[in-house]
């Protein structure tokens, strides 16, 4: 999972750019101006940025050139435009353009290139821990902890558990368990996931008890999500 930025005016074009890379289990950041990306930068940790080249404020080039001068001058940057001019190209990649797409772009080929810029700056690395206190996954050992207590896990509960806790509060598609749990093609139907989904709640305390509680979203998905306790009324 990595924090994607997109600076884009046209609220339909960011709202759709959010959903593809949320989809893949990345987190996004959206940005209506170049002013807006400008004040916000310190207080939004970003892996890459998607950037506009027609802004309300400034050009998207000239604000790259800003961005390349700042402290976070090796942000990884992938042009989005509609400009298909060859000297578009040109002055996008002088000012420091990591790569440069013509709108309307596939969204296949969006995420390839996003993986392409995310992987050349190590942000596609996996952590090898994840902490989500009380629990803790391990991708290297294979395990699952709760309040440091190991809880028995299958191979196949294990891989669904990970791959939830790494798109924690993020909604997750029967489709992607399909293709990245079970390794099956999209328009299987199958209601393995639904027996897992039960198992993996029951074994991990996935209902709100500690903090986290496995959702259902009907006939689309599921989401693991944090749950804000709610405090006791004052005597």
């Amino acid at each position: 999972m990595a924090s994607i930025g997109i600076v884009e005016d046209d609220e339909l074009q960011s709202a759709l750019l959010g959903g593809i890379l949320e989809s893949a289990g990345h987190r996004t950041v959206t940005f209506s101006t170049a002013l807006d990306f400008r004040r916000r930068l310190s207080h939004a940790p970003l892996d890459a940025l998607i950037l506009d080249w027609m802004l309300p404020d400034e050009s998207g080039v000239e604000l790259l050139r800003w961005l390349r001068s700042s402290a976070h001058a090796t942000l990884p940057v992938i042009m989005l435009t509609m400009r298909d001019q060859e000297q578009d190209v040109l002055d996008a990649f002088s000012a420091g353009a990591d790569d440069y797409l013509v709108k309307p772009a596939s969204m296949h080929v969006l995420m390839a290139r996003m993986n392409a810029v995310l992987r050349r700056a190590g942000a596609l690395e996996p952590k090898a821990s994840l902490q989500l206190p009380p629990y803790t996954v391990d991708s290297v050992r294979r395990v699952v902890a709760i309040h440091d207590e190991l809880i028995e896990l299958t191979d196949k509960e294990f891989d669904l558990a990970l791959c939830l806790f790494r798109r924690a509060n993020l909604m997750v598609s029967r489709e992607q368990l399909l293709t990245e749990v079970w390794r099956l093609p999209m328009h299987v139907a199958t209601r393995s996931i639904d027996t897992y989904i039960s198992r993996l709640r029951k074994k991990l305390a996935l209902d709100g008890s500690h903090g986290l509680r496995l959702r259902t979203i009907y006939q689309t998905g599921y989401r693991l999500e944090t749950v804000v306790p709610v405090e006791a009324p004052a005597a």
